[in-house]
């Protein structure tokens, strides 16, 4: 554990190194997150300037539900951003590289395309969550800021378990396009109240691609929400089930791989 340690501590240094070459990269990508996140906001505020409520929930509920889901998000797109695993490990066979050095693949895939300056975006999660919670009456007991913590940990590992699924897919075919961005433009329904979707839709969000486990059914418990309590607590077991399985389908991908050849 210790030399994991070490390793993803020297991995951070060389990202740091090379980020601040470009110091201006990293500006432009906080601010292109902030506008989307902005626009997202803005959807929300529109939709409510024509009604009060939408399938019982409040503009102040939908805002603080959408806020909960942007600091899952962060640590996600901080430690899990591989959209170009793809083209780059596979087309360009730079999974071969990996494969020749002694620590796990999928540990070195990830450290190698961490972006830690995502993290940035829980600060943006917590403003957007007491901006929601300014127009609501929440009292919270001592514990649910650490349940907080728990599900946050829960969503984070479901988003990181359908991704290294996505991935492990990746490992038995060579083609440069994939399927996680249509995967993922799905998981942006689980930043809304799934009870406002159709009922087929809402099981697959909870038991198919359980992203709702990433934001809305943590959020509502942190709502005081009694409909929805018991699936908020099997956010972790559902995050590490998920995980689980992408890690198992990565090993057996890692094994039936025979290399990018020419």
């Amino acid at each position: 554990m210790l030399s994991l340690v070490s390793l993803f501590l020297e991995y951070l240094k060389q990202y740091i190194k090379t980020r601040l070459v470009y110091r201006w990269d990293f500006l432009a990508q906080f601010i292109s997150d902030l506008l989307f996140q902005a626009v997202n906001l803005i959807f929300i505020l529109v939709i409510f300037s024509h009604t009060t409520q939408l399938k019982g929930w409040t503009q102040g509920e939908v805002i603080f539900i959408y806020g909960y889901f942007l600091i899952p998000w962060a640590f996600f797109a901080s430690f899990f951003n591989i959209w170009t695993f793809n083209d780059r490990y596979i087309i360009r066979g730079e999974l071969d590289r990996i494969l020749t050095r002694p620590v796990h693949s999928l540990l070195q895939v990830l450290m190698e395309n961490m972006t830690p300056e995502s993290l940035l975006g829980v600060i943006n999660g917590i403003v957007v969550m007491i901006w929601g919670m300014s127009a609501l009456e929440i009292e919270w007991a001592w514990y649910d800021l650490l349940l907080m913590i728990l599900f946050i940990f829960g969503g984070v590992a479901v988003y990181g378990g359908i991704n290294i699924l996505l991935m492990s897919i990746s490992l038995y075919t060579d083609s440069k396009n994939d399927i996680q961005p249509i995967i993922f433009n799905i998981g942006n329904y689980g930043r809304y109240p799934v009870n406002i979707y159709h009922r087929l839709i809402q099981i697959v969000l909870t038991w198919i691609l359980p992203f709702a486990f990433v934001g809305f059914y943590p959020a509502s418990f942190l709502l005081d929400q009694q409909a929805w309590r018991e699936l908020a607590f099997l956010t972790p077991l559902v995050g590490l089930s998920v995980l689980l399985i992408g890690i198992v389908c990565w090993n057996r991908g890692i094994r039936h791989y025979r290399g990018a050849g020419n």
